[in-house]
């Protein structure tokens, strides 16, 4: 597909070797959009990466888009630090380039669209309808729609209501007697997406939106409908996260609770309709004080979820030919052969890169210490758990057990507010030790503290990882992790929950670099070694993988890096701010992208190579919100055996051609040249 992106608005966005946050986002999401079309993937998942896509342009605008208006609100004049763009010159950069991706999405669903038809799924529109089935989708309708629908007129009586964020509606201009109204149609939540239609072999849907739109006026008995509109908006969700941790007597989780309600009332960023011009769009549009610049038409639908259930219409073993082939992640032999992990990881450190390992090694180490008489205490830090998870009731059965428990649970973690405010109570009513994050720094490490009496001796047990503690997550994203009986790492892990306790960042570790203080500057370290390597003349390295690089005094420093001669490999799946290639100041750098089957989440910052190669897994990407404004941790990886592991998975992503994209000096996403055999990178650990 025509780069649309890059060649309406690039020059607005970027600036010599620096490439704006919200530009580089969109490219990365035009990257999702691209796995829709992708002939490598199977049918059903490129229907998946369509849902993904919108996913994410849906809270690109709740965050960003939120972010950036209450920005221009309360400093005009502010700029980014790296292109020199106010927030009011993003937003009109931002509109210009989400209606070119809106278009792209119209033209990828109508391919798969075809591409399902001819794989036996029509998917059904209510001006195609033939007469049997417009009678039939009319029952549906009346059946099984109408009644889940709230139904409103607006008049004196019943002035305009408050849209709810995300919520689709339908409006109709109503005319009873030459008296004019607009009437509004609700969806309910708890409304299917799609419904099937006729039988045999072919498999006919019709969307809930198509039968609404189709059938709106068996809603306003009495009523003639002379047109119709269907809208969603979307609201600013970046509230204000700042507590005042003086204020003791007021309870935590009731403030977070009223915070998260407010998003439903928090001001209009975007307005998505069926139509572009029409007399209930004009209405809206003046109601809501909405810029046209912000409002976007789609004339299908606003998200694309359903396109995620529709293997379900299919007979499994269609269904399994249009996906990925199955897999379950392994366990090593090793720990598979042992009786006791504990008595495993005190003898060797234990690696897992997930989801080619299974995360159920990590989740029967909390088992066994849960239980095990050596075991004084377990302490943990929680970002984002699974709806069901089975190491919060393994950390409530440790707790029961007699064993100190502390648990740091974010509050503040997006999205997931209400599921860790749940979780919070039920492991405080179990007897763990609770800690909401540390100030207003957001607690984002994942790091596990394991104390334990040996006879007279204290041992420790510590995991660090990249990756949240999600059974679920942990089967769809990469990630590394490694359990280690270090002691030093062990003292580092209690010294940083107590410090976590005490509120305390001020504080230097063994082995760990922790961000607010030491992360940055400990990693700004090691490249200032690659620097003085290559000035004398020796070979300076620096191989990197993150999700997002936006820190300036990060990239500035490998600017003066690539300057120096330090070869440079960064592997960056979203937003980079750094664009390689540029004559005099980036041009001993390589960045490339890779989007796939699995979500590559990992963060690895390895130094130099040989002897003095110096690697760390952690949890931060080189982002300010990481290195600035959270609490992470970057972890060395002591034994060369794991480390030369995971160098290897790295330069196996280098050498990737087939979902690798290369970031180049004008500011695209280009395909890697395949000079021999097809390298997918994730296919190729699937299978080792």
């Amino acid at each position: 597909m025509k780069d649309i992106l890059a060649d309406k608005i690039k020059k607005r966005f970027i600036n010599g070797a620096y490439m704006n946050r919200e530009y580089s986002w969109l490219l990365f999401n035009r990257r999702v959009l691209d796995q829709s079309q992708d002939p490598t993937n199977p049918l059903l998942e490129k229907c998946k990466f369509l849902s993904i896509f919108g996913s994410n342009l849906d809270e690109f605008f709740m965050v960003r888009v939120g972010s950036l208006v209450n920005e221009n609100a309360a400093d005009p004049q502010a700029k980014d630090n790296k292109t020199g763009l106010t927030a009011a010159k993003q937003l009109e950069g931002i509109s210009v380039a989400a209606k070119g991706l809106y278009a792209l999405r119209s033209r990828c669903y109508v391919a798969l669209r075809r591409e399902l038809s001819a794989n036996g799924v029509k998917i059904l529109r209510g001006s195609e309808l033939t007469p049997r089935q417009r009678e039939e989708c009319r029952a549906i309708f009346s059946s099984r729609v109408l009644p889940l629908l709230s139904v409103m007129v607006l008049d004196a009586k019943h002035p305009l209501m408050q849209f709810e964020n995300m919520k689709s509606y339908m409006l109709c201009d109503l005319d009873r007697g030459g008296r004019r109204m607009i009437g509004v149609l609700s969806y309910s939540g708890a409304l299917d997406r799609l419904y099937r239609v006729g039988s045999g072999g072919k498999v006919r849907l019709i969307p809930v939106e198509e039968l609404v739109r189709t059938f709106a006026d068996m809603a306003f008995i009495g009523y003639t409908v002379t047109d119709r509109m269907m809208m969603r908006v979307t609201r600013n969700a970046d509230f204000d996260t700042h507590i005042d941790d003086s204020d003791v007597e007021r309870d935590f989780p009731e403030i977070m609770r009223k915070k998260v309600e407010s998003r439903a009332k928090l001001n209009v960023v975007r307005l998505e309709t069926d139509t572009e011009q029409s007399r209930l769009r004009d209405f809206v549009v003046k109601q809501l004080k909405i810029k046209p610049a912000f409002c976007f038409t789609d004339e299908r639908f606003f998200d694309y979820k359903f396109m995620f259930t529709i293997g379900k219409f299919l007979p499994p073993e269609k269904a399994a030919s249009l996906r990925y082939p199955p897999f379950k992640g392994a366990v090593p032999d090793y720990i598979r052969a042992s009786s006791s992990l504990i008595d495993t990881v005190m003898k060797r450190d234990v690696f897992l890169s997930y989801p080619y390992d299974s995360m159920s090694p990590v989740v029967d180490l909390l088992e066994q210490c849960a239980s095990d008489d050596r075991v004084l205490s377990i302490s943990i830090t929680i970002y984002r758990l699974a709806s069901h998870s089975r190491i919060a009731d393994l950390l409530c059965r440790a707790s029961e057990n007699g064993k100190q428990v502390t648990v740091v649970i974010e509050l503040l973690a997006r999205f997931d507010e209400e599921n860790n405010m749940y979780f919070a109570s039920k492991l405080q009513e179990a007897g763990c030790t609770i800690i909401y994050g540390m100030e207003n720094y957001k607690v984002h490490s994942k790091i596990i503290s394991v104390v334990l009496k040996d006879g007279d001796d204290l041992k420790y047990i510590t995991h660090l990882g990249t990756g949240n503690y999600n059974e679920s997550t942990s089967k769809q994203y990469t990630d590394l992790n490694i359990v280690t009986s270090d002691r030093a790492i062990g003292e580092d892990a209690v010294a940083f929950f107590r410090n976590i306790a005490i509120c305390n960042t001020d504080f230097e570790y063994k082995r760990l670099l922790v961000a607010p203080e030491t992360l940055k500057p400990g990693l700004i370290k090691y490249m200032d070694r690659e620097i003085d390597k290559a000035k004398r003349g020796g070979e300076g390295r620096i191989l990197a993988k993150m999700n997002s690089l936006t820190d300036r005094d990060i990239i500035d420093k490998f600017v003066e890096a690539s300057c120096a001669g330090v070869r440079i490999d960064l592997i960056v799946r979203g937003i980079c701010c750094l664009i390689p290639g540029i004559a005099g100041k980036t041009e001993n750098m390589r960045v490339i992208s890779i989007v796939g089957r699995f979500l590559e989440h990992s963060r690895v910052y390895c130094f130099g190579s040989g002897e003095d190669r110096k690697v760390f897994i952690s949890s931060a990407d080189l982002m300010t919100r990481n290195t600035d404004k959270r609490v992470e941790i970057a972890a060395p990886v002591l034994d060369e055996g794991i480390a030369d592991r995971i160098v290897g998975i790295l330069e196996l992503m280098l050498s990737d051609n087939v979902k690798a994209r290369k970031l180049c000096p004008d500011g695209k996403y280009r395909r890697v040249e395949t000079l021999g055999d097809p390298v997918d990178s994730q296919a190729m650990q699937l299978k080792k």
